[in-house]
Order: C-alpha cells, then sequence, then structure tokens
C-alpha cells in the first residue's frame, strides 16, 4: 500500500501516523509470550512499514514491556513517536492507582531508564487517582515537559470533567480510551469535549480485544493465562448473542472486499482525522491486515448499517475489581 498517512494529536504540535501499535500483548495479558527477538523484529516490522506510534506502559508485564520497547528502539529512537504511561503501581502484590507528585516523576525516571531514552514522547496518566487533585498531578507532569523529560502530556479513562480541569493546568495533547464498533459510551460526552478542547483522541482495542477480527473462535482458542477469559463479553452467554453480530460484520466485510477487522478498523479510522486507533498484536500477518485498514473507505450507508448492528452488542455485567477491564462507573468517578 501507499504510505502511511500522518496525522496531528491535540494542537501542541504531536505527529503521529494515522495508526498506531499497541504492544501491551507482546508482554503481557494475552496468554502464550512469543520469544523477545520475535516482537523487536514485528516492532522493525511496524516502523519501516510506515507505522511509527507505539504504544506501552509501565505496567504492561510489568515492566517487561518498556524494557522490550527500549532494545527494539536502539539506534532508531528518531523514528518513531513513543507514548507509555504511569499511574498503576502493584504494591505488596496488589494494583493502586497513584497520581502524587513524588510518585509522577519516581514513574517517569524508571520509565526512561527501561526505555532507554533520553525523552518519552506522549506521557498518559494510566487511570486517574481519586484521592489527589487532577491539578496536583498534571502540576508535576507540567514540571516533567518543562525539564524535556517529557514533551506532551495524556490522560487515560479520564471523566469529561477531570479532562476539563486537567487542561487548565496544561494542555492535555491525548485521551486514551477504548472506542470500537461494540464500545461506544465514550461518544456520550468524553468524544465531544475532546474535541471542544482540540484533544486528540487515542482508540485503543479498537478491534474489541480481537473479537471483532476473528469473532467466536477466539474465545474458544483462548489459552487459560488469557486475561480475557475475565471480561464479560467473552462469556458464554454474551458470545452467543454477539456471534450473530458479528456474523454480519463478516458479511458486510466480504461485500466490501475486505476482512471483519479491517472494516471495524475503517470504522473507527472514519470517525475523525483526530483519531488515531492503536491495534496491537503479535503476529506479522495480522499486522500486514490490520494497516491495510487505511485504504478501507467506507460509505455514510455502510458506516449506518455498521452502527445499527453495534446497538445491540452484549456487554454483560462488568468486573469492578479488575482494574484493566473498562467500565463507565470508573470513569466517571476519574
Amino acid at each position: 500500500m501507499a504510505g502511511v498517512r500522518r496525522t496531528k494529536l491535540g494542537s501542541q504540535g504531536l505527529e503521529v501516523s494515522a495508526q498506531g501499535l499497541g504492544c501491551m500483548g507482546m508482554s503481557a495479558s494475552y496468554g502464550i509470550l512469543k520469544p523477545e527477538e520475535e516482537m523487536i523484529a514485528l516492532i522493525h516490522h511496524a516502523i519501516n512499514s510506515g507505522i511509527t506510534f507505539l504504544d506501552t506502559s509501565d505496567v504492561y508485564g510489568p515492566h517487561t514491556n518498556e524494557i522490550l520497547i527500549g532494545k527494539a528502539l536502539k539506534g532508531i529512537r528518531e523514528k518513531v513517536e513513543l507514548a507509555s504511561k504511569f499511574g498503576n503501581a502493584i504494591t505488596d502484590g496488589k494494583w493502586e492507582v497513584k497520581g502524587d507528585p513524588a510518585y509522577v516523576r519516581a514513574a517517569c525516571e524508571a520509565s526512561l531508564k527501561r526505555l532507554q531514552v533520553d525523552c518519552i514522547d506522549l506521557y498518559y496518566q494510566h487511570r486517574v487517582d481519586t484521592r489527589v487533585p487532577i491539578e496536583v498531578t498534571i502540576g508535576e507532569l507540567k514540571k516533567l515537559v518543562e525539564e524535556g523529560k517529557i514533551k506532551y502530556i495524556g490522560l487515560s479513562e479520564a471523566s469529561a470533567s477531570t479532562i476539563r480541569r486537567a487542561h487548565a493546568v496544561h494542555p492535555i495533547t491525548a485521551v486514551q480510551l477504548e472506542w470500537s464498533l461494540w464500545s461506544r459510551d465514550v461518544e456520550e460526552d468524553i468524544i465531544p469535549t475532546c474535541r471542544e478542547l482540540g484533544i486528540g483522541i487515542v482508540a485503543y482495542s479498537p478491534l474489541g480485544r480481537g473479537f471483532l477480527s476473528s469473532g467466536p473462535k477466539l474465545v474458544e482458542s483462548l489459552p487459560e493465562n488469557d486475561r480475557r477469559k475475565l471480561h464479560p463479553r467473552f462469556q458464554p452467554e454474551n458470545v452467543e448473542h454477539n456471534k450473530l453480530i458479528f456474523e454480519r460484520i463478516n458479511e458486510i466485510a466480504t461485500r466490501k472486499g475486505c476482512t471483519p477487522g479491517q472494516l471495524a478498523l475503517a470504522w473507527v479510522h472514519q470517525q475523525g482525522s483526530d483519531v488515531c486507533p492503536i491495534p496491537g498484536t503479535t503476529k506479522t500477518e495480522n499486522f500486514n491486515q490490520n494497516i491495510n485498514s487505511l485504504v478501507v473507505k467506507l460509505m455514510p450507508e455502510e458506516m449506518a448499517e455498521l452502527e445499527s448492528l453495534a446497538s445491540g452488542v452484549k456487554v454483560g455485567m462488568l468486573i469492578h475489581a479488575f482494574i484493566y477491564d473498562k467500565h463507565n462507573q470508573m470513569r466517571k468517578k476519574a
């Protein structure tokens, strides 16, 4: 395909590839891990293909994903836009959300060391610490910008009101959130808030954690240690219903001459030039399929058809104790 187009996130000058690469699954969460050298080769393939926006976090692994990215970027750091996150801490074996200034600074310093870089391009607060005023957390991040340790500030899974308060302290460049054909609650107030303030939108899990690419066969093949087994949407009572949705998506994709995953990604792309999806994968063939979503153009009637299908998705009861499974209640409190 032709070169990957570039897009601007926010109004502070960050320019990234119009699609990114989510790197979490290379080190955590989704079952059996691939050899490190294979993942480094995949990252290099992505960069050479024009996908230069890499997304990681200090909690992926934990820590091992940043180390992997650091190894992959040796000698080619200037070719990528590097995003990482802080805020999910593990204390005495338990997850804890932290946003106090001392922790923010310590987390950043540790990430810089693991990534073997002098500066992180986009640094997100991964989850909002409701015990610490957002103004205090952003105040420390602002200092890190002034010191040249990070270039741009982001938020992940924050409420509209928190985004406004944070943006008043220092411009927020991007908000990362789950947005796909089967995760659309963000359209109610968070997306409009970002657009009002000129904040870029980074969509994680744009393929519904793989379901929109593979359908129910994905669920059948998940290994025991795959975190998706805990997600409500992958429970048998919801999969049966969502299977019918996938079949319709597959029909539309066949009609369009693309894969279901490419169709789902194209839907995200067509939400606007301020939206950058970051599908993750550990397989080169899946990466190649994902990148070709950039040439799929959907007509208004096709967008409407997809959206009418998505309204019937069964989410199921959400697991509030599970820190990674995005749920509306946590975001509303943040």
